[in-house]
């Protein structure tokens, strides 16, 4: 694929479809989206005036239109992206489309965070072509986008998106295996595992979890990842860790029963007013708040 401005198809208006839209329009290239929620579509100039808005930067004049069918949203397009809600039938029936609609060159990307792109990608007909560009919510504030890779095959094109991300101003990294929850989840799912099964077990509160993490080894995962924390301190020292440690925790093979018990009694978190901790309206938009002001702080850091 030839350097400079693409054509992108984006297959979703919500929250991470256009975050993406800006994203790629930031970056110069001509951008399409298409939802099959007419009310998406029609809020969407209106959400990217308002992302344009918090970061200072608008998108050029004309680079994001609307399209009110796949069909012309994938119609000469260099890539898609699809950004729909995590439905295997759904992303199956979309890509099963995309390959029908698009030119053999277009390459095929889905922004899924947990299934594995050959489930996926099964009714598509050209594999080579299918790539997972996870990216982190909200796209336009978190730089890290997970680029997997299905096999050997795909390989020219993992490289052509990596390229195009890394113009765009996104952190990638290279996913080089096909697996559900690709990294970052893994890890994030492997951490809140274990946080359960502590409240659980009566070890501790669920404001106690959250506290550990976010006063203690919270502080230093933007600056030290794990590995190289355990570089800094020793392999010696993180073995002898290990050996205590590892047969203890958690190994849970589905979703615990706590968590579980919590669902039933309809405990669903923040939109219900409680779920491992008890939330009012004004204390569930103040974490929304406080989230979105550290985003955006480390977002304006990162471009000065």
């Amino acid at each position: 694929m030839a350097a400079g401005p693409k054509s992108v198809a984006i297959i979703g208006a919500g929250l991470m479809g256009r975050g993406i839209a800006y994203v790629m329009a930031s970056a110069g290239h001509q951008v399409s989206v298409f939802d099959a929620s007419a009310d998406a579509l029609d809020g969407l100039i209106k959400h990217l005036a308002e992302i344009g808005e918090l970061l200072g930067s608008s998108v050029p004049n004309g680079s994001v239109q609307v399209s009110r069918n796949l069909e012309g949203a994938i119609a000469g397009a260099d890539i898609a992206i699809e950004a729909v809600s995590e439905r295997i039938a759904l992303k199956q029936e979309i890509f099963a489309s995309l390959d029908a609609l698009s030119s053999e060159e277009c390459i095929l990307c889905s922004n899924t965070s947990a299934i594995p792109l050959a489930t996926i990608a099964n009714d598509v007909r050209k594999k080579y072509r299918v790539v997972g560009t996870h990216f982190w919510n909200p796209p336009h504030l978190i730089p890290l986008v997970e680029v997997v890779q299905m096999d050997a095959r795909n390989a020219p094109a993992v490289d052509v998106v990596i390229n195009i991300l890394k113009d765009a101003g996104r952190q990638p990294v290279k996913v080089e295996r096909d697996i559900p929850g690709l990294i970052g989840n893994r890890l994030q799912h492997a951490m809140k595992r274990e946080a359960i099964a502590l409240v659980a077990a009566g070890v501790c509160s669920a404001e106690t979890i959250d506290d550990v993490v976010k006063a203690g080894f919270g502080a230093r995962l933007a600056v030290l990842g794990p590995l190289e924390q355990s570089d800094l301190v020793g392999l010696d020292l993180t073995a002898q860790i290990f050996e205590v440690l590892m047969p203890s925790l958690d190994r849970t093979p589905e979703p615990h029963p706590y968590l579980m018990d919590k669902i039933r009694q309809g405990k669903l978190g923040m939109k219900s007013g409680e779920g491992f901790r008890t939330w009012t309206p004004d204390q569930a938009q103040a974490v929304r708040d406080r989230l979105d002001h550290a985003l955006l702080a480390s977002a304006v850091n990162r471009s000065t």
